[in-house]
C-alpha cells in the first residue's frame, strides 16, 4: 500500500504545481491582454479627438475664398478613410495594425499639407478661431503619440510575457497570440527638406 501511496502523492503534488501554474498565467494574460485593451482604447480616443476638429478647421479654412479646394477635399477624403478603419482589440495583430496606421499616416499627410499651404494666407494665419483650432490639433498630435508610446509598452511587455518559456506552451494551449505594435511611418528615418 505505500508503495503505491508515495508515487499517487508525488503525482498530485506535480499535479497541482501544473494547474496552478497554469491558471497563474491565464490569468496574467488575460490581466495584460486588459491592458492592452485599455490602451488602444486610449489610442482610438485620441484619434477620434484629431477627426472631430478636423471639420472645424477645414471649415475656418474655407472662408478663406481663395484656399486650395484640392488641399481641403484631401483631408476631407483623409479623415473619411481614417474614421471608417477600425479594429477589434481582440484582433491586434500586426498586418491590421499597420492597416490602420497607414490610414492615420495619410491623415497626418493631408493636414501637413493643409497646414503648410495656409503659410499663403496671413489673414488665415492671424485668424483667432484657425489659432486656438491649430493649437488643439498639435496638443492631441502629442496626447496621440504618447497614447500610441504607452499602447506600444503594454503590447511589449505582452509579447514578451507569452513568448518566455514556459509561458509560451500555456499561450499555445489558451490561444493567446503575439500583437501588433505602430511602427515608425515609412521615410521617418529622413529628415525633412526645409527651403526658404
Amino acid at each position: 500500500m505505500k508503495k503505491f501511496l508515495i508515487p499517487i502523492l508525488i503525482i498530485a503534488v506535480v499535479g497541482i504545481f501544473v494547474y496552478t501554474k497554469a491558471v497563474g498565467t491565464y490569468n496574467q494574460f488575460v490581466q495584460t491582454e486588459e491592458q492592452i485593451n485599455g490602451q488602444w482604447a486610449e489610442v482610438q480616443t485620441q484619434y477620434q479627438r484629431r477627426a472631430d476638429l478636423i471639420p472645424n478647421l477645414v471649415n475656418t479654412v474655407k472662408g478663406y475664398a481663395e484656399f486650395e479646394q484640392e488641399t481641403l477635399t484631401g483631408v476631407i477624403e483623409a479623415r473619411s478613410k481614417a474614421t471608417s478603419m477600425t479594429i477589434d482589440p481582440t484582433n491586434l495583430t500586426p498586418e491590421k495594425l499597420a492597416e490602420f496606421q497607414q490610414a492615420q499616416d495619410q491623415l497626418s499627410g493631408a493636414l501637413s499639407r493643409l497646414l503648410v499651404t495656409v503659410e499663403k494666407y496671413p489673414d488665415l494665419k492671424a485668424n483667432q478661431n484657425f489659432l486656438e483650432l491649430q493649437a488643439q490639433l498639435e496638443g492631441t498630435e502629442n496626447r496621440i503619440a504618447v497614447a500610441r508610446r504607452n499602447f506600444n509598452e503594454s503590447v511589449v511587455t505582452y509579447n514578451a510575457n507569452i513568448r518566455t518559456f514556459p509561458n509560451n506552451i500555456f499561450a499555445g494551449w489558451y490561444g493567446f497570440e503575439i500583437k501588433g505594435t505602430f511602427q515608425a511611418s515609412a521615410g521617418a528615418e529622413n529628415a525633412p527638406t526645409v527651403q526658404f
